[in-house]
């Protein structure tokens, strides 16, 4: 992996525990895992607006009932937000008018999720869904392995009915370790047909229960033969949970990362990764 600048941009009042983003060149787009909201800042006035996802949403949900927003998804249309899967009261996948931000399905997941779980032998305290990738007619579903079996692997799935019809692929992985505990992922995005994810480290076996922080991780994935590529530690005490491109060139690209504090505190730190090419 070639050499890489981290830099904080700035910090968001109103957001905790930031577990996704989408960025379109003016405006941030972000979920947080505790929180029944979609975030819209724009970056020139510095305004943040939300717009609900639940029914009686809040942006502080108690653990116990949280739907655990863990990835968000964009396509010409529409904007999806899943669920992770990680309870049974977390299989939700919201889908959003992209112009309006208007609420336009709530989808039941558990099918899909239960279908998963099966295929991958994992089982349903070990899933935990972290990150979703689009490209054209396959979702690209990245469980993370921090449970007690440290099942890391990418679901390839195509899609005809979310809750009826679908058939997938699913590849494991075994990621790198950071101080000595093996990393889990936790968001992913496409660039120029290469897969790039982060992935973090906690001192933790539960899907459920936070751990010490103790670093995170950016590599690549080679999405048609489905292989690991070249990773490389970004941070020893952050615990990067969103990706978002912002911008490329010849020399370089440059992503735009939010963190997940994994406390109360509504404030959510905007970062941005710079590696050379």
């Amino acid at each position: 992996m070639p050499p890489f600048t981290l830099e904080l941009l700035f910090n968001i009042i109103g957001i905790g525990s930031a577990s996704g983003l989408l960025y379109d060149g003016h405006t941030l787009l972000l979920i947080g895992d505790n929180s029944g909201f979609l975030y819209e800042y724009r970056v020139a006035d510095q305004s943040l607006n939300h717009h609900a996802l639940l029914e009686q949403p809040s942006a502080n949900i108690p653990k116990s009932q949280k739907p655990d927003f863990e990835a968000i998804v964009s396509d010409d249309q529409n904007i999806y937000v899943f669920g992770s899967g990680s309870t049974e009261k977390r299989n939700k996948m919201v889908t959003l008018n992209k112009t309006t931000k208007a609420i336009t399905a709530t989808t039941d997941l558990t099918n899909l999720y239960l279908s998963m779980q099966s295929f991958a032998q994992i089982k349903p305290e070990d899933f935990n869904i972290e990150g979703v990738v689009r490209d054209q007619e396959t979702w690209y579903f990245f469980q993370r392995g921090n449970g007690a079996k440290g099942q890391n692997g990418v679901f390839s799935v195509e899609v005809r009915d979310w809750e009826l019809d679908f058939n997938m692929v699913y590849n494991a992985f075994k990621l790198p370790k950071i101080k000595g505990v093996r990393a889990s992922f936790t968001d992913a995005i496409m660039v120029d047909d290469t897969l790039y994810f982060l992935a973090s480290a906690e001192d933790s076996n539960s899907t459920y229960h936070d751990g010490v922080v103790l670093g995170t991780l950016i590599g690549t994935i080679d999405h048609v033969k489905m292989k690991l590529g070249k990773t490389k530690t970004i941070s020893n005490s952050h615990k990067f949970e969103g990706l978002a491109l912002f911008a490329k060139s010849e020399a370089q690209t440059e992503f735009l990362l939010c963190e997940d504090n994994d406390t109360d505190a509504l404030t959510s730190g905007i970062y941005k990764l710079t590696l050379q090419r």
